[in-house]
């Protein structure tokens, strides 16, 4: 799901103190983010070349447990220690770094993923050292949800937040409706990326639709783990999260999320 409104600068690896603000509590991120469509992770499984995979940004390590149930042999990288500690826990390997800066020691994988990342890591470093750490034939994909809640609860998000935090441009400008086709500007923009860097095969760009019911509690634990709100004084954050209660309290205490997920995918071509 988009945790960034369209209309922030593109530039946002740049941005670390809200990159790395998502750990303040890994545990409810955990609990409360979605995972990911099983076809998207079965064709990534099934489209590479063998079973080792690294998992960039990998968070509390929602994808990187797909993958692993999937039979994938998975590291993570991740620049949030907080964030690592919570995916360790879970019986994955993880190391501590961000991707740019992170060393593969001569390792080489067959599938490169970033699951709900890829705009925390500069685009064309990171597609560079993407092709550096993929084998001939490895699969790169980068993928994240952006969901479509309904105006009766994504205009009260809008009006509260705005009254909170006046000045902020997730704030000043925040379009119900508009979400999906700012993240497909923006993937269109990563397979530019990744095409440029002539180390891949055309990318691919993939869609996938569902839906998930949310009762009232479900999305208030969600809302605090998006980047609108990671950083937000908790008397703010309060507010906000009252005024949507009270939006879903009018539709009987649920309703259901429309999400699309989209990806993009590229094959390290053969030299």
């Amino acid at each position: 799901m988009p945790t960034l409104p369209p209309e922030l600068p593109a530039e946002l690896h740049t941005t670390r103190p809200m990159a790395e603000s998502f750990g303040t509590d890994a545990r409810l991120y955990d609990q409360a983010r979605p995972s990911y469509p099983d076809p998207l992770i079965s064709r990534v499984v099934t489209g590479s070349p063998g079973p080792r995979l690294l998992d960039v940004g990998t968070g509390t390590g929602i994808a990187a447990r797909q993958f692993r149930a999937a039979g994938c042999e998975v590291l993570g990288v991740e620049p949030d220690p907080r964030m690592a500690e919570f995916a360790r826990a879970g019986g994955l390997r993880v190391e501590v770094a961000t991707f740019e800066a992170w060393q593969p020691a001569g390792r080489t994988f067959d599938a490169v993923t970033a699951a709900q990342s890829w705009h925390w890591i500069d685009p064309a470093a990171g597609a560079r050292k993407a092709a550096q750490v993929l084998r001939p034939h490895g699969r790169l994909a980068i993928f994240g949800h952006v969901f479509e809640p309904p105006a009766a609860v994504a205009e009260p998000f809008a009006e509260a937040y705005r009254r909170a935090v006046p000045d902020s441009p997730l704030g000043s400008r925040m379009p119900a409706r508009s979400a999906i086709d700012a993240y497909r500007a923006g993937y269109a923009g990563i397979a530019t990326t990744i095409h440029e860097t002539r180390q891949f095969t055309e990318p691919e760009q993939w869609q996938f639709e569902w839906e998930r019911p949310y009762t009232r509690d479900e999305w208030l634990a969600l809302l605090p783990t998006t980047g609108g709100l990671t950083r937000l004084p908790s008397d703010k954050t309060a507010g906000i999260l009252a005024a949507v209660g009270a939006a879903i309290d009018e539709l009987g205490g649920r309703f259901t999320m429309q999400y699309t997920t989209l990806a993009v995918s590229a094959v390290k071509a053969a030299r």
